[in-house]
């Protein structure tokens, strides 16, 4: 999770951004690999890194986690995260698999998940300040910081498609 900043405050407005980019993601992300080969889906961005294949798998791996963490956070305040170890999840036994399964994951995912931020963003007091513990970041993360937090994970993760495949 290295690349973010979790010391940040955010604001209303780019909280809503957040959404926006969240729920636009699957379109950002169809628009990338709708003109791919399928040999692209090999293609790394730099040497010893995920593959094309296995970074979408990954996005719908770990978007999958944070819509659950979201709603750990909305409904158990301060309980800590299930954590899941992406490096073994990028490498096992779903490695190799179509990246089309993944992709639809995303897209119905990122719809509900928008919905769901949307609805907590209309009563910000409420939710906004709720946080859960992250052990490997050894701090609470607040609904806020997840918005952002997972808004910025899919464009990191894009731009490393871009790279792989240019």
């Amino acid at each position: 999770m290295s690349g973010f900043d979790w010391e940040r405050d955010y604001a209303l407005e780019e909280l809503l951004q957040s959404v926006i980019a969240v729920k636009e993601f699957p379109n950002k992300i169809a628009r990338v690999i709708n003109g791919l080969k399928p040999e692209d889906f090999d293609k790394t961005y730099r040497d010893g890194s995920w593959n094309v294949r296995q970074i979408i798998h990954h996005l719908a791996d770990s978007h999958m986690n944070g819509y659950v963490r979201s709603q750990h956070i909305i409904h158990h305040s301060a309980d800590q995260i299930q954590l899941f170890h992406q490096d073994d999840w990028a490498a096992g036994l779903g490695k190799d698999f179509h990246h089309e399964a993944s992709f639809m994951i995303l897209l119905g995912l990122h719809q509900r998940w928008s919905l769901l931020w949307l609805e907590c963003l209309k009563q910000p007091d409420v939710y906004l300040t709720k946080s859960i513990y992250h052990p490997e970041l050894d701090r609470h993360v607040s609904l806020a910081q997840f918005m952002v937090f997972y808004a910025w994970h899919g464009e990191h993760h894009l731009e490393q498609i871009l790279r792989a495949t240019a």
